[in-house]
């Protein structure tokens, strides 16, 4: 489920649709997605104090399911580019928590091998 939140930002709904389909876009490809929640925070900066242009961030964060605690912040000077630059670290992020998990499935299964193989090697020498 994606909940979209607006901070210092009007509800418009063309920047929902977007946000949907980047989103949607996103879980095409990591289909484990489907079941969590995904909180996306739209948010506008500007100074009281300071005249500057106004920043605009985008916040990702997965809350549950395999991803969880995924969590991603861009800014820029516009929504649309750091939709885009946090969508694309996403994606990044998202193969990197596939990968280190993959590997420490791959460890703990060497673990168990080489367990087994000593029990078995110690067993060997208490019977001979």
């Amino acid at each position: 489920m994606i909940y979209i939140i607006f901070k210092n930002l009007n509800r418009s709904t063309p920047v929902k649709e977007v946000v949907t389909q980047r989103i949607q876009s996103v879980i095409e490809k990591f289909p484990a997605l489907k079941e969590s929640r995904i909180h996306v925070t739209l948010g506008m900066h500007n100074s009281p104090f300071r005249a500057r242009q106004d920043r605009f961030t985008v916040s990702v964060h997965v809350n549950d399911g395999r991803f969880q605690g995924v969590r991603l912040v861009k800014s820029a000077q516009n929504l649309y580019a750091a939709l885009a630059d946090v969508m694309e670290h996403t994606l990044e992020k998202l193969n990197r928590f596939g990968d280190r998990s993959r590997v420490k499935e791959r460890s703990r299964a060497r673990n168990l091998v080489a367990r087994a193989e000593s029990s078995e090697s110690m067993s060997k020498f208490d019977e001979g």
